[in-house]
């Protein structure tokens, strides 16, 4: 059996995906986590065959961390957002040459996960390569003043005084906001700024 530790934000999508591996024959979900001070911890003490890692929990260091008991590397799969790649570009610079890690979108039919967990256990890459060559490609789509505004509205000014200090219309710089946080994939602005920094767009 493969032990596998799951480590994703949001309980509806890691008991989804924990209901597909554990309905395989050879795959077995011995720990279920949505903390990154979990992980660590958790790989200690259950011993996992893979991880399982939502990028966004682990953040780009994680897989350094990653060794079971007696130092050796537990397999990571780590699971990446495709509108969020900024920080998986830091995460193929540290670990270019890691065979310990794989990459999958977090978009990705269920299957592709489960072939995933089988072939980091037999110690073969996995690797989805669209999502690699947008992380390392990847130019800032933010226009020149999206960028200004973003820079001013990371200092938590409200959008009224954004609007004085750019000298915009209020309704521009909400505008403006919103496209930003849709090219970033974000949900809020703090987000918006978190992903542009991660990324290099500011």
């Amino acid at each position: 059996m493969i032990r596998t530790l799951l480590a994703l934000d949001g309980a509806l999508v890691r008991g989804a995906l924990a209901f597909v591996l554990g309905k395989q024959h050879d795959i077995d979900v011995v720990a279920e986590l949505d903390g990154s001070e979990q992980i660590a911890p958790a790989i200690h003490s259950v011993r996992p065959d893979v991880a399982v890692v939502d990028l966004e929990l682990y953040g780009p260091a994680g897989p350094t961390h990653c060794a079971t008991h007696d130092q050796q590397r537990c397999p990571v799969l780590m699971l990446v957002d495709p509108r969020r790649t900024g920080a998986l570009s830091e995460v193929l610079r540290v670990h270019t040459h890691a065979q310990t890690v794989g990459f999958l979108g977090n978009h990705v039919a269920p299957q592709r996960v489960v072939d995933g967990v089988r072939r980091l256990s037999r110690g073969e890459p996995v690797v989805d390569g669209e999502l690699v060559v947008a992380a390392l490609n990847k130019e800032n789509p933010l226009t020149a003043r999206e960028v200004e505004v973003l820079q001013v509205a990371a200092e938590g000014l409200p959008v009224r005084e954004i609007a004085v200090k750019l000298s915009l219309a209020p309704g521009t710089v909400r505008n403006h906001l919103s496209r930003i946080a849709a090219k970033a994939g974000a949900r809020t602005r703090i987000e918006a700024v978190r992903i542009a920094r991660e990324a290099g767009w500011i």
